[in-house]
């Protein structure tokens, strides 16, 4: 079955064409659309062809799934069979890979306001993909926070009085779980271990940064909550605060609480440390730009805390895995992090650290605590859940 991957961010378009058939899954093509809603950059490789790169204006998410289909369909390809597509957040309704129908599409549309940066994109992607192939194409939406159903009530409860939690659905739902369901299968692939048997911690960062405790190969804690919002700290994402901070910010600055909310998730994290959200930029000037330093330091901190914490949670760990944008080529920000943390079994081999390319173990060998960089593939995940729906009835 040749699946088209679907992750559609605020601004960009991420695509893979995949022979998901079990067995001998590959993937066939990939492609990326940025700065949509302007000058974007298209990019698009295929199996032994050449790399397609252009610029041209691509007002939306539509244009550029347009785009890529017409190259695609240039290289030869073939036509998908199913779309999968990444949806951020499933509220308390969605927690497994779903079918897309209308009665779907309409439910996906009211959980916006949860993930205002993420769902809108989603469904925008999903109705492009409706528009270019028909309603023939069976389509599946494939959550984000569906690894994260697992939670334990002690885990997703937040302590609040239970009749608005009720009422509005409030509760701890976690993020990035395609990324962690792909690298945990991967892990247990590469330590040749039954994922069942996985004890581990897995760090997400990028733009958006999380972590989670993994027991069983099953989530039983993560720093995201009710939105993205909660955790670490992100590239324009707060993390963790006083929720005092809020009403004292909109008193103060005469604004309502939606405005410091905007701010929170727009112009905070990194961005408001040091005025760049860019790790890159921020590693390059943190020898002599003081905020630029301040900013990696709080980053590392929050994120070596976490890891703290979630060893308490799960008692010990047989792993310790890296991944997203930061994780995979930021190998400063994996010392920084690690360091202090050798009484716990994290070791990491500076060598190694600095060599890391795709999936690579970074720790010492001896130590207790199995260190591995893994690079992420969201959409592979995506094209195997969409498969599992259409062939075996999961989800």
């Amino acid at each position: 079955m040749v699946i088209i991957a679907v992750n559609a961010g605020s601004s960009s378009l991420k695509l893979q064409l995949v022979d998901a058939t079990a067995g001998r899954e590959q993937q066939l093509a990939h492609a990326l659309v940025q700065r949509i809603g302007g000058a974007a950059t298209i990019t698009v490789e295929a199996r032994k062809q050449s790399a397609r790169r252009e610029t041209r204006d691509v007002p939306d998410h539509a244009a550029a799934l347009a785009a890529v289909l017409a190259a695609f369909r240039e290289m030869g390809l073939p036509e998908p069979e199913a779309a999968g597509h990444r949806i951020v957040h499933g509220g308390s309704r969605f927690t497994a890979p779903t079918r897309i129908d209308d009665e779907v599409i309409a439910a996906l549309t009211a959980l916006q306001e949860l993930a205002p940066l993420h769902n809108a994109p989603g469904v925008a992607a999903l109705e492009a993909c409706r528009q270019a192939f028909g309603e023939g194409l069976p389509m599946v939406a494939v959550f984000d926070t569906a690894f994260h159903a697992t939670l334990p009530e002690v885990a997703y409860h937040y302590a609040l009085p239970h009749d608005l939690v009720e009422r509005h659905g409030i509760r701890r739902y976690g993020f990035h779980g395609i990324s962690y369901a792909y690298v945990v299968t991967r892990y247990a692939e590469l330590a040749e271990r039954a994922r069942e048997a996985v004890n581990m911690i897995v760090l997400h960062l990028g733009n958006g940064a999380s972590i989670a405790a993994i027991r069983g190969g099953r989530s039983v804690d993560t720093s995201m909550g009710f939105t993205p919002l909660e955790g670490l700290v992100m590239g324009t994402r707060s993390g963790d605060l006083d929720p005092a901070i809020l009403g004292v910010l909109a008193q103060r600055e005469g604004v309502g609480v939606a405005e410091v909310e905007r701010w929170l998730n727009e112009r905070s994290g990194l961005l408001g440390l040091s005025g760049s959200s860019d790790m890159r930029d921020l590693l390059t000037s943190a020898k002599t730009d003081a905020r630029a330093r301040m900013a990696v330091d709080v980053f590392c901190y929050r994120a070596r805390k976490y890891i703290g914490a979630y060893l308490a949670v799960l008692g010990g760990v047989d792993a310790l895995v890296f991944t997203g944008g930061i994780g995979e080529h930021a190998a400063p920000v994996r010392a920084a992090i690690c360091e202090g943390l050798q009484w716990a079994g994290i070791r990491v081999d500076p060598s190694a650290n600095d060599a890391a390319s795709g999936d690579a173990r970074i720790g010492v060998p001896t130590a207790p605590v199995d260190t591995w960089v893994i690079a992420t593939d969201e959409e592979r995940m995506i094209a195997r859940e969409t498969r599992s729906v259409l062939e075996d009835g999961r989800g």
